[in-house]
């Protein structure tokens, strides 16, 4: 039987044991390194999540630099503004700085909630074009999902939904800006959670307080209603590009002609 040295198997089993621990944190480094960087990808090439809504993520969340020598104008409203806005930006370039919060503005009480906050402590704004309605006229559950109507309930009132309109449009006067309200765009057949013909209802409100106010009114529902097939999405609220590109063209206009100076070489 060969004389073992006990001081070298000791040894050797010691060493052995450091390099396989060496080892095995080495794998598991790699591999958190790998989800980490996997992850990291997954999330730059995902766009940011949608809302209840489904509603398309919409670069009109940025907040452009601006020129100092032209008017400012603020876009406030939902995920249809968000989608027209870039395409008033576009018309607008050179004219006006053109700004929209980096938020869906939601419902009306989501709106009197903070609109001081989107119009920017002691900030001006020469032009605000604006628009609630779509998510006040949303029938919701008690765990906020989109429900029809018998079960669950409008977000607002038709009377609530006046009574936001008009806080907002006393905070909106304090920026010195010319108001101009848009009316909310057609509620299709089969869109979740909305019944077709109940933004009628609500943009006849609105129209009422927005007279007694004296704010200017932007009918984007007549603009679009006799063309839905082609400019709205199938069965949903939002629109399709050609869609987006025909409101934007719509508000660019009548913003443009409420700018300082307008009209004016």
């Amino acid at each position: 039987m060969p004389n073992l040295d006990l001081g070298s198997v000791v040894h050797v089993s010691a060493s052995s044991k450091r390099r396989n621990r060496t080892i095995l944190r080495i794998v598991c480094m790699t591999a958190f390194l790998s989800g980490s960087l996997f992850a990291q990808q997954k999330a730059a090439d995902a766009p940011p999540s949608a809302s209840v809504d489904n509603e398309p993520p919409d670069p009109a969340f940025v907040q452009v630099p601006e020129d100092p020598h032209l008017p400012r104008v603020l876009i406030m409203g939902d995920s249809i503004s968000m989608g027209y806005t870039w395409e008033v930006r576009k018309r607008l370039a050179g004219k006006a700085n053109v700004q929209h919060p980096d938020v869906n503005c939601g419902p009306s009480e989501f709106g009197v909630e903070h609109v001081s906050q989107w119009i920017g402590e002691g900030k001006h704004w020469d032009v605000v074009y604006f628009n609630f309605g779509l998510h006040d006229l949303k029938y919701l559950n008690d765990k906020g999902d989109y429900v029809t109507p018998d079960k669950g309930k409008q977000v607002a009132s038709v009377a609530l939904y006046q009574e936001n309109l008009k806080k907002v449009v006393v905070v909106l006067r304090s920026t010195g800006a010319k108001l101009i309200f848009a009316t909310t765009t057609p509620v299709p057949s089969g869109a979740t959670g909305r019944v077709p013909g109940d933004e009628v209802r609500y943009n006849a409100a609105a129209a009422a307080v927005m007279r007694e106010m004296s704010v200017e009114i932007d009918d984007l529902w007549s603009l679009v209603d006799p063309s839905l097939i082609t400019l709205q999405q199938p069965h949903n609220v939002h629109f399709t590009a050609e869609g987006y590109s025909v409101l934007g063209a719509e508000a660019a206009s009548r913003i443009e002609h409420d700018l300082p100076n307008a009209g004016q070489p």
